[in-house]
This record gives C-alpha cells, structure tokens and sequence, in this order.
C-alpha cells in the first residue's frame, strides 16, 4: 500500500466570480438553482443539453462545470510543468468539477499547490512511474481475451490497474511474469470492449460496401485535406465513400494494432470543415486540440448514437481486442455503438480524439475508449483544422456568440416588433427554408432597459428543436450558427421589461 495523504485548500475553490481567457465577464442568472455566477459566454449549441441528459445537471450546473473545466486546466498544467519529475498526476473532482487535485511525491510542493488553488495530495510514486509500469506490463503480459484485456494508470489511487473477468487467473499470470504487483491492481469486471465499426447503412463513411465509421477531425498535411478517424476502419490504400455513397477519398495511412488510428485524403468533391455534429442538425466548432484533464466532461459525435456526453475516467489505458492491443488511450464513461468507430471525442470546442472502442451501448450505458488527436497529428504530420484556421472561417463560428452591442449591418431580411415582459414571439411567424448546408445569422436589437434573449429553432420530426441560443443579460443578441438543411424559425423572449425591437437575418 502507497503513503498517501492529502491536504485540503486553504480556502474552497468558488465558481463565482470565475475568470476565463477568452470568455467575456459573467452575467447573474434568472433562474434558481446552483448559487453560481453564470456567464455570458456560451458553450456550443447542443453540449449543455446532452451534459444535462449525460450527467444529470441542471443547465447552471452543466455551463459552471465547463467553466471550472477551462480555468482549472491552465492550473494543472502550470503545476505540473513546475513539480516535473515529482508530480504525480491532477483530475477534477465534484459535480461541477469545481475541485483540482494535484498529486506530488514530494510534500515540500504542498505549499505551491494549494497557493495556485488547488487540493495537493502526497503519493508515494510519479506519474512518470505509472506510466512506465503499464509499458512493462503491455510489453510483458500481453493483454489475452478474458484475463486482463483492460489496463490503465489510475492516478487517483496512484495505482495501475487490470480489469479482468477471471482476477485470479489475471492475478497468477501478472505474478508469474515478474511484474512489480505493490503497483498493480487486479479487479473483477464484466467490461468487453470491441471495436465499433462494420454495421450498415447510416451517415457516416464507407470502406467497401459494407464497413461503416464516422468521420473524426478535418486535417490538412501541406496541399492535402482530409480527416483522421480510427486506423482499424481501414487499411492504406483503401477507397473511402461518404455518407451518400459517392467517392470520397483514400486511407493515407493507417496503423492498428498498437495504436488505432488513421488518415483519410477527400478528393475535390469534398470539402472538410472545421466543425463536429451536435447530433440535432447543428455543428460544434473545433478550435484547438488541448487535451482536457481526468475528470473533465467530454461529448462524442458518431454516425449511429449522434451525440453523447460523459466524464474523461482515465488517461493512460491499454485495450484488447480480438484483433491486438491498443496503448494509450482515453477511458470515459460516454456510451457508443457499432459504426462510431473513428468519430469525434471533443470537450467544449478542443479536439481530444476518435473513437476506438468500447462496452456497452446507449441504452443501458457504456465504457468508450478514444485516441489521442495530438498523437495522430504528431504521427502522420498533420494539421488540424481549426475554426481560426480553416480557409472559409468566416463561414464557421459557434451556435452562440456573447451578447453585447452589435454591428446589425449587413443582413438582407429586417422584422420589427414589440415585446411585452414574458411574452414571446416567432419570426419569421412560420418559418423559413434552407435548402443547403450553411450558416444562419441574426443580429436582435431591443431598447435600453430590457433583457430580450433570441433562440433558433430547427424542425425535427415533430417537434421545435433549439440549435442555438444567445441569452446574454441586456437588449441585443447575436447569433450565427451552422445548419443543415430544413425548416427554421428565431423566437424572441423577453426574460424582462418591455419595447420595441429590430431583428435581422441572414440564410444559406
């Protein structure tokens, strides 16, 4: 058993008053609930919804966890570039993710953890250790079938753990081979990955007639486009058609197993975007491939469950397969089905990876495993396609933009009206049609003195969906949101007060 102990903050981490580069100062909420300071920076469209659904949080619990999230990040890193060899690992703790954890070998850091804010805890082994420790046990007892085909660093218990349907025989085997079994931890479990692909039919992308993945991250290597996915989808070589069964482009380079991913080059036909479908017609914007800490949420994007949200369990895990092992992936608690093989592992707008494998399904919850993004671009040389970076990134911007004064020039359609205290109203008065894939703007101009806040709205099925929000504190909203085609509506709210406003728009 590891010495461990740990030492609590000098003062309780607040989510008010929380500050974010990037993120525009917050705005007070309306509605009751978690006594947090919430934003006016919004996250994408559709990722506070399925962190609701996912993780069972109300929308201030949800929006205050992604904000922890982005502030407590930059702390670990600093921590952890300061501590070096003696740091021992960092997560995030709490429903809302409101406490970081800093593990260190060495309690002389103890002061400098809790200073930058954080819960410093002293572990008898490094993460540098740790991971070494799953080297020698990949390379040493090679994950079989049902003794052992999970493994991975636990860094909140300063372990490595083996998951195994048949601990005993795991047990023997790890024992037998000479592996150091004080770091080593057996325990019972029912998990059986397998990789997610060869189903039929959906919209995604094919390899052959009846081998189906999702697309994961757009990518560029020098004069080339395309998009990385996971390297069991498919060999070098091989043809790809898309979601329409139309050429597509061509595997680049693939490597499984060992690692599980891939590269796949688009012909002229096909343009990549920097963006991840929300699973409700709309589109995440990707804009950088920071990869999140333990602990953190994290939603998946893929052609048979659309999307889903969970938390990021652990860092560092080897997985068999049938096929062989997998090292290094991502372990969340995001469930996953055949076909969204390679699709995308993303937390709030930074790329985290694709989709490998996993356990279970999404309805009665699951185990997913992802690649590392930045291992792939590393690999084969790419680049990722960013909001900021992608050739048309006018065309590309997040289902909500922070309210504030804005610029309404520019925009073709103008309705005007007046709003009463709580009334609500849609505009157009039925709807509008978008016959192509693009982006859809409105720019809402109300008087001095009232809280007016603007929603677009989708027809699905039956139903009125919600794509996109601008809900800001004061008279004017903004919004620009990527769509596919269908029928839409903006409905304009009035949280308070009463007045005339101005609503423009522009449609694909």
């Amino acid at each position: 058993m590891s010495r461990r102990h740990v030492v609590a903050m000098g003062c309780v981490l607040a989510v008010t008053g929380l500050t974010l580069t990037g993120v525009p100062a917050a705005a007070g909420p309306r509605a009751k609930g978690v006594p947090v300071t919430v934003p006016a920076w919004k996250p994408p469209s559709g990722m506070l919804e399925a962190l609701q659904r996912d993780l069972e949080l109300t929308r201030e619990q949800a929006q205050a966890r992604l904000l922890n999230e982005a502030r407590l990040t930059g702390v670990a890193a600093e921590l952890r570039t300061r501590l070096g060899n003696r740091f021992g690992g960092s997560w995030l703790m709490g429903t809302i993710a409101q406490t970081l954890v800093v593990a260190t070998t060495d309690e002389v850091d103890i002061p400098h953890i809790i200073a930058a804010g954080a819960r410093a805890e002293v572990v008898k082994r490094s993460l540098a250790e740790l991971d070494k420790h799953i080297d020698s046990l990949d390379q040493t007892v090679p994950g079989p079938k049902n003794e052992g085909s999970v493994r991975y660093v636990d860094a909140r218990n300063n372990r490595v753990v083996v998951l195994s349907s048949e601990p005993l025989a795991a047990e023997d085997l790890i024992e037998s081979a000479g592996v150091d079994t004080s770091v080593v931890k057996v325990v019972p479990s029912t998990e059986r990955p397998r990789l997610l692909s060869d189903v039929q039919g959906g919209d995604a992308y094919y390899v052959g007639v009846a081998s189906r993945c999702s697309v994961g991250f757009s990518v560029t290597h020098e004069a080339q486009v395309g998009f990385v996915s996971a390297g069991h989808c498919g060999k070098a070589g091989d043809a790809t058609t898309g979601f329409n069964r139309i050429p597509q482009g061509v595997f680049k380079a693939s490597a499984f197993p060992g690692r599980d991913y891939a590269w796949v080059e688009v012909n002229a036909g096909w343009t990549p975007k920097p963006v991840v479908s929300n699973g409700s017609g709309g589109a995440v914007p990707v804009t950088g491939s920071r990869a999140a800490l333990e602990g953190a949420s994290v939603c998946r994007s893929g052609s048979t469950t659309d999307w889903h949200c969970g938390i990021i369990r652990q860092l560092n895990a080897s997985v068999t397969y049938p096929q062989g092992t997998i090292h290094g992936l991502g372990r969340t608690s995001v469930c996953a089905e055949p076909g969204d093989s390679g699709g995308s592992f993303i937390s709030v707008d930074q790329a985290q990876g694709v989709t490998s494998g996993g356990s279970g399904d999404c309805t009665t919850s699951g185990v997913t495993y992802f690649q590392p993004v930045n291992e792939i671009l590393a690999a084969y040389g790419l680049t990722l396609l960013t909001a900021s970076t992608a050739p048309s990134s006018g065309d590309v911007s997040p289902g909500t933009i922070p309210s504030g004064k804005q610029d309404c020039a520019g925009y073709p359609k103008t309705y005007t009206g007046t709003l009463n205290d709580g009334q609500s109203v849609s505009q157009p008065s039925r709807y509008y049609r978008a016959a192509v894939t693009g982006t859809h703007s409105a720019c809402l101009d109300g008087g001095e003195g009232v809280d007016f806040d603007l929603y677009l709205q989708r027809w699905q099925r039956s139903v009125w969906v919600t794509v996109a929000t601008s809900e800001g504190a004061g008279p004017d909203e903004q919004i620009s949101y990527i769509g596919l085609p269908g029928f839409y509506r903006y409905r304009l709210v009035s949280a308070s007060g009463s007045g005339p406003y101005t609503l423009k728009t522009k449609s694909p």
